[in-house]
């Protein structure tokens, strides 16, 4: 297992990961809240995370997963009352929802997956140590409210500090006359009319957010685990009262190390349903293939924030279109000459020389790529860069009578070999390339991908021109553009044909 680094958000720098246990590694995600379908926000959290995950374990990591589920908060009850139904009939049907649209972009389940209202008792054990510490204390009312200024560390994840914060919070001071600082956060709600609530010592009522995670974390993975991860919304004020309660509950270190996925804007803003700018992921798949999706995720730094749009996402589906035409051509070379790829034996001498040259570079460069800080923009241009070399040995197989060569069969299958190796530790063109064509026609966007029939002519007379130029670099490089956009060309006597890849 190589040593990789992360951007640690509490840190606000990249820093070698170091595990507690040799090995082994203890991930917490916020999950989702769900009274609703997932949102393409929700997205990017699942497929960055899985993606992490994916790459992590293919490198020998013991990789323990866990994203809680919130089943009981305000929007749940207000949807619930709305539709007329129980909170238990709403939440199922919408974790199956969640877990549906995971599924279908291609994650990887959690290893856990805690809900909330089955830890309620371990949240008010948490909360009584709190109140028996004298960090917390219980109101008039029946709320019990976490004291921010018994914590001393306080902001120390969101760089905020108290007494810039409390500046022009005096009109929370005088509506919330229960709390001693206007930043005291609620652990437990007392009970309202007609809501769903629970007994304790301080009444009925039920939990706060914030104590939800702290009790579900480290019930899962311990007082003290390494990775903690969610959106980048959550920093604050979310994550940093995780913080707080669990480190003045347990009196130990709650994370060594925070992950935060960037946002997402739509076409440049932040998305909102008051803006009509919101959607969600089965909008989104409506549209454009979940694969396609997953891939205009991935191609994008997860801390970065990225732009949602159309365009966007049609580029993102023709960047994997040509990497599953790749896909095909790998799948025609090795059927057409399967028995000469079976007499190549992998653990030979000669063929080791082969794949120990540019192929395992390229691996090794898409390893060091993902090991700082998970970089999957730069691990995708060498999977580009695999896929052009690829394409290139296909031509010399196929057009220049190479196909009896050993030589460069054993290229081509180490290139390929290093090829699937990334986009199945990255979980893309995961569909069988035969059926490219159906995937194609499976969603919006096609008018971007195919070249007109002019065009295509226009490009094969600059190919004739470049080569009588004595140019065989540029016109190499047009033939390879042609076939990256899905035009095969054959040089006859009676002049250049051209045909659409099936």
């Amino acid at each position: 297992m190589q040593p990789f680094v992360l951007y640690n958000s509490e840190q606000r720098k990249k820093v070698e990961f170091v595990p507690r246990k040799e090995g082994h590694i203890d991930m917490y995600v916020c999950g989702m809240t769900v009274y609703d379908y997932c949102h393409i926000g929700h997205a990017r959290v699942m497929v960055a995370f899985d993606y992490i995950i994916r790459f992590l374990r293919s490198q020998g990591w013991n990789v323990k997963y866990v994203r809680n589920i919130t089943d009981i908060d305000d929007k749940i009850i207000k949807r619930a009352n709305e539709n007329g139904e129980s909170i238990t009939a709403l939440t199922d049907r919408f974790i199956q929802a969640m877990n549906d649209d995971a599924a279908n972009l291609g994650c990887v389940a959690p290893d856990e997956a805690p809900r909330a209202t089955d830890y309620i008792d371990q949240m008010q054990n948490m909360i009584g140590t709190l109140v028996n510490k004298g960090t917390a204390y219980p109101s008039n009312n029946g709320d019990v409210y976490f004291e921010v200024e018994k914590f001393a560390k306080y902001g120390r994840l969101s760089g905020r500090k108290l007494e810039d914060m409390q500046a022009g919070a005096s009109e929370r001071v005088d509506v919330e006359v229960e709390k001693k600082h206007p930043f005291d956060f609620v652990l437990w709600k007392h009970a309202k009319e007609n809501e769903p609530s629970w007994a304790s010592p301080w009444g009925n009522g039920r939990p706060g957010w914030h104590i939800e995670c702290s009790a579900m974390s480290t019930c899962c993975l311990g007082n003290h685990f390494d990775i903690h991860g969610g959106g980048s919304d959550l920093t604050f004020p979310h994550h940093e009262n995780e913080i707080a309660q669990s480190e003045a509950s347990t009196g130990e270190q709650y994370v060594n190390y925070w992950m935060h996925v960037g946002f997402i804007n739509v076409d440049g803003e932040k998305m909102s349903k008051s803006l009509g700018n919101f959607f969600t992921i089965r909008d989104v798949m409506e549209k454009f293939h979940p694969e396609v999706i997953r891939y205009f995720i991935v191609s994008s730094h997860y801390r970065s924030p990225v732009n949602f749009s159309d365009f966007a996402l049609k580029e993102a589906k023709n960047a994997l279109t040509r990497l599953y035409h790749t896909q095909k051509c790998i799948l025609e070379i090795h059927n057409q000459f399967l028995w000469d790829f079976i007499s190549i034996d992998s653990r030979s001498r000669e063929y080791k020389q082969v794949y120990s040259g540019k192929p395992k570079t390229l691996l090794l460069n898409f390893k060091e790529s993902m090991n700082d800080d998970f970089n999957t923009p730069k691990a995708l241009a060498i999977l580009f860069e695999l896929s052009k070399t690829i394409k290139l040995l296909r031509n010399r197989i196929t057009h220049d009578q190479l196909s009896n060569s050993k030589e460069i069969l054993m290229e081509f299958k180490a290139f390929s070999s290093v090829f699937q190796n990334i986009t199945k530790t990255l979980n893309i063109c995961s569909k069988n390339p035969r059926k490219i064509k159906n995937f194609l026609e499976s969603d919006i966007g096609q008018e971007a991908l195919s070249l007109t029939e002019a065009q295509i002519e226009d490009l094969i007379q600059q190919r004739q021109d470049a080569k009588k130029a004595k140019e065989f670099a540029k016109a190499d490089e047009i033939r390879q553009s042609l076939l990256d956009q899905g035009v095969v060309l054959e040089d006859t006597r009676q002049g250049t044909i051209w045909r659409r890849a099936d």
